[in-house]
């Protein structure tokens, strides 16, 4: 299987689906927004991973390739590939298929529950998940008018819309199951401007002493994957 991912900045790589992507023998590549890399073709991949970034989708004065980003994807979709897209990339993958991204009422930032909705939990995708997984968070935005053909998968306290699904094959996660330690070490020192005080946002020492979590989150990442590559494989999806 071959997987592409597009990354926006230098330190928001896809972490632990680099993992089990190598020890599960699939093919890599990539294209780095920030250094104006180009786009593959469609016919050249199968899956696409949308990774996230500090910067909004509708920013594209400040980040001009947003607008081909946007394109790609919708092109991506529409030929059926996989498609998954975390924080920022689950907001352009929202966007592009007619959902709104706005502001959230408040940030969330560090280890923090979502609930699960039941038809998350009926599918064979998302049943493993309890129902109401501590996960990491960083944004700001997010996407709050879900695409009209999209299942709401996920919200929290915070924030009502955390995960959706379109279809078998494209799917948005507001949070993230596959960061490491070294990425929210980067996000700390790259986005610490961000850790105004508030009520769902950590220190820095809470977000980088729960090896618990992280360890939680890097088995439910790679549960979804590959639950996920399982079907594919099938044609079931």
């Amino acid at each position: 299987m071959r997987i592409h991912y597009l990354q926006h900045v230098p330190f928001e790589d896809p972490g632990s689906i680099l993992v089990w992507a190598q020890e599960n023998g699939h093919q890599l590549s990539k294209t780095l927004l920030y250094s104006d890399e180009p786009f593959p073709a469609q016919p050249d991949f199968d899956w696409l991973v949308v990774m996230g970034g500090p910067m909004n989708i509708y920013e594209e004065d400040k980040y001009p390739w947003l607008a081909g980003e946007k394109q790609f994807i919708k092109e991506a979709i529409d030929a059926g590939k996989v498609v998954m897209g975390f924080c920022l990339g689950a907001q352009l993958i929202a966007g592009v298929l007619g959902g709104k991204v706005t502001k959230n009422a408040c940030p969330e930032i560090g280890w923090l529950p979502v609930r699960f909705r039941e038809a998350a939990r009926k599918s064979p995708l998302f049943s493993f998940f309890p129902p109401e997984p501590v996960v990491f968070q960083w944004h700001g935005d997010t996407f709050s008018a879900l695409p009209p053909q999209a299942q709401l998968l996920a919200g929290s306290e915070a924030c009502a819309h955390q995960a959706f699904a379109v279809g078998g094959r494209v799917f948005g996660f507001q949070f993230h199951l596959e960061n490491t330690y070294a990425i929210i070490e980067a996000l700390i020192e790259n986005c610490g401007d961000e850790l105004a005080p508030g009520t769902y946002v950590q220190t820095p020492e809470q977000m980088l002493s729960q090896p618990g979590h992280m360890a939680q989150a890097h088995a439910w990442m790679d549960a979804f994957l590959t639950r996920l590559s399982a079907l594919y494989q099938k044609g079931a999806l």
